[in-house]
């Protein structure tokens, strides 16, 4: 796939809830996941069960509320930006928060093969 194909398709399964089926199609097998700050579990996430690991606290962790997905923008052949703004509920306090951050993607041999978040 090509890097305008990867990450119309990230943000497509982003937007319709399919982001977990996306990891198989989209990503590379050892990919790197680098969080700004350590949330619990360290800021790098590495390989693909490492990532579903990180979907999964997500997931078990929060609930969604709203939300809105910016681009992508693309970065010359190999790298895009997505702007993700998040209304969610921490499950365990009910405690709601708005959170915004950059989602960096870098695309080798067809793959992402690296996202790093800032916020």
């Amino acid at each position: 796939m090509d890097l305008k194909t990867i990450a119309d398709e990230l943000v497509a399964g982003c937007r319709e809830n399919r982001a977990r089926a996306n990891l198989d199609r989209l990503y590379a097998a050892n990919a790197v996941s680098m969080e700004a700050a350590d949330m619990g579990q360290g800021r790098e996430a590495s390989g693909l069960d490492a990532i579903r690991a990180k979907h999964d606290w997500w997931e078990s962790s929060m609930e969604m509320l709203d939300g809105e997905i910016i681009g992508p923008m693309l970065h010359g052949e190999d790298r895009f930006a997505v702007i993700f703004r998040v209304t969610a509920r921490e499950k365990a306090t009910g405690t709601v928060s708005e959170m915004e951050e950059v989602g960096i993607y870098h695309v080798a041999d067809g793959k992402i093969v690296r996202e790093e978040f800032f916020y």
